[in-house]
């Protein structure tokens, strides 16, 4: 059986990149670090590490054994954290990661709310694109993780994530994607075709209608679902520029530099001036909460799953013009 404190020591070396730093972190002798990881390579039969320069580096046996560690470890902290609160050896805990635009917006509406009915609540969060909260979510170093998922005409496009098989989902909001151009300032305001020629603003938002327009991508699985939309549309969009900051994504529409797709959550996060914003007929994302492992949650757990069902319930983003 492979011992704990060894995966400990492998993945601290794995994240700092040398057995000093790895050390360090730890609070370890240098010396002891290598011996753990000797041991470890005796017990598995394997060369996990090779050295680099002045550090090291992980074989790729030794990556594989590092990312599995870590979710070891993260479920065995999670567990004793959960037992502890049980017997009431430390107050009730929750720890939460969510993506940029709802953690700025459903979140902190929640959190104050969750906070003021349990003063003595121990609440975390964490900022993480869907990818990244569900790989924390598994390793136990959140309890609840806060995705999306994009759909078209009712239709799945693209999942969650990879959530893997234990996890469970909470639909908390329905999230209309809107097609974003420069606010009109006159007749003839319009957005820059790829060219440098600049067709007027069509009324209505029919994505085949700008195929001739520079577009602005933001993260990598939004701007999947945008390349989606714009090839059932008949083109390929023309991305000039990419960004997952939905403030930078306005003010370069506000600039005239392109156009782009945006969530009613991002809308309301952070509104420019110098943009409209339309609805695209059928184009939505879920945003889900996923949590870990069987039913019933920890009560601080579940009571956060409300509160953050109540307050996506009760400020669903209305997103002007």
């Amino acid at each position: 059986m492979l011992d704990v404190t060894r995966l400990r020591v492998l993945v601290a070396v794995a994240r700092h990149g040398s057995v000093t730093a790895a050390a360090r972190a730890l609070n370890y002798a240098q010396p002891s670090v290598s011996h753990h990881l000797s041991r470890l390579e005796a017990e598995t039969g394997a060369l996990l590490t090779q050295r680099a320069g002045r550090g090291v580096r992980l074989t790729e046996a030794g990556r594989l054994l590092a990312e599995r560690a870590e979710e070891i470890l993260g479920r065995l902290d999670a567990a004793e954290n959960e037992l502890a609160a049980h017997v009431g050896l430390r107050a009730g805990r929750v720890r939460l990661a969510a993506f940029p635009s709802a953690l700025s917006t459903l979140v902190p509406m929640a959190a104050a709310r969750l906070e003021a009915e349990n003063p003595g609540l121990d609440l975390t969060l964490a900022e993480a694109e869907p990818p990244e909260a569900l790989r924390m979510l598994r390793a136990g170093y959140v309890d609840v993780a806060l995705v999306f998922r994009h759909y078209q005409d009712g239709t799945t496009v693209s999942p969650a994530s990879d959530a893997g098989e234990g996890t469970r989902s909470r639909l908390l909001l329905d999230d209309p994607i809107h097609l974003v151009t420069r606010a009109p300032a006159g007749a003839d305001t319009h957005a820059p075709r790829a060219g440098g020629h600049e067709p007027p603003l069509p009324q209505w938002p029919d994505l085949a209608d700008y195929a001739e327009y520079r577009w602005i991508g933001g993260c990598e699985r939004c701007r999947s679902y945008l390349v989606w939309q714009c090839e059932l549309a008949g083109f390929s969009p023309k991305i000039a520029f990419t960004t997952d900051d939905f403030v930078a994504v306005q003010a370069l529409v506000a600039a005239g530099l392109g156009i782009t797709t945006l969530p009613g959550l991002a809308l309301r996060a952070a509104r420019h001036p110098g943009i409209q914003a339309t609805p695209l007929p059928g184009s939505h994302r879920q945003v889900l909460a996923m949590t870990y492992g069987e039913a019933p949650e920890q009560p601080a757990v579940a009571r956060l799953l409300d509160v953050l069902s109540v307050t996506a319930g009760a400020e669903r983003p209305t997103v002007p013009a």
